[in-house]
């Protein structure tokens, strides 16, 4: 489930505190559409300078626009898709500020609401780099149970501060993949203790990957959320979010999955079904919020 002798997670760093003021400034003063013209500039910014993220989003582009192969068309894309993130970063520091703006919606609440009225057992959410799955956790504080997010901290002290996304007061914990066995330890703990964890489904972050479908291509996203969840007989909430409008966003639970081990016998291959039917799910959200897909990172690369 762990890769062996897994290097320690690096990351480029992106943002500083002199950005992120005048992004409050222009809230402040001009709201959110005053924030969001700042933003096509600093889009543009990257798009030029920053070929590293550029090239991290070609790899989504060329297999969500395969028609669209052309430099500039292609690059048209690359900014749409760093326009519509920004966006949703300053939403997200819209709403960690006490902004009553937005309106947010929560699809397949009754299936979800079953789960959390079982006390004695957790469940894993399984997110992804699509939408805003910050704002999405952010919904669920009337779980009234803390959420034991497994992410690496952030490196970076002006995206912590601003955005707060090593926690918000009690409600969201951070387990480091960098711990003691990635971290699993700590995870199936909470889970015995009726817990909910989040882990990531579309990086692999220490965990071993798999090759599935996703966008007509093969990619590797990582089974270790699908182990767990079968180890411990718990299922997997898909937590997914996408912004709808200007102001308001609709947070999807309402795809949950069952993995369990039918034999001890090739436990991996048994998990494989579970994985490839998440990749379906993110697909078939791409296909319908192509621009809100943040991956970044070329999943379609073995290496």
């Amino acid at each position: 489930m762990l890769e062996d002798n897994k290097p320690k997670i690096s990351k480029k760093m992106r943002g500083n505190r002199l950005g992120f003021w005048f992004f409050e400034t222009f809230l402040k003063l001009f709201g959110l559409k005053g924030a969001y013209i700042l933003l096509y500039g600093v889009a543009l910014h990257y798009l030029l300078f920053d070929q590293e993220a550029v090239f991290g989003a070609l790899s989504y582009i060329k297999r969500r626009f395969p028609l669209d192969k052309g430099f500039i068309k292609r690059r048209i894309h690359v900014y749409r898709l760093f326009v519509s993130q920004g966006k949703q970063l300053i939403d997200r520091f819209a709403i960690l500020s006490g902004s009553k703006l937005f309106d947010i919606g929560l699809n397949g609440y009754d299936k979800f609401a079953s789960l959390l009225s079982d006390s004695n057992n957790g469940f894993i959410l399984l997110t992804a780099h699509l939408g805003n799955w910050q704002i999405a956790l952010t919904t669920l504080k009337k779980m009234n149970k803390p959420v034991y997010l497994m992410m690496r901290p952030e490196d970076n002290l002006a995206v912590k501060e601003s955005l707060k996304i090593d926690g918000q007061d009690d409600f969201i914990k951070i387990i480091s993949p960098e711990g003691y066995l990635g971290g699993v330890v700590e995870a199936m703990n909470v889970l015995r203790s009726g817990g909910i964890i989040s882990i990531m489904g579309d990086r692999k972050y220490g965990f071993e990957g798999m090759g599935v479908t996703f966008l007509k291509d093969e990619a590797q996203l990582p089974f270790g959320a699908f182990s767990i969840a079968a180890a411990s007989n718990l299922p997997v909430v898909v937590l997914l979010s996408a912004k709808l409008t200007g102001n308001k966003y609709m947070v999807d639970v309402s795809n949950i999955l069952y993995p369990r081990y039918n034999n001890p016998e090739s436990k991996k291959e048994q998990l494989k079904k579970y994985v490839q039917e998440f990749a379906v799910i993110l697909e078939q959200y791409t296909m319908q919020y192509p621009y809100q897909c943040f991956l970044f990172h070329n999943i379609w690369d073995k290496q």
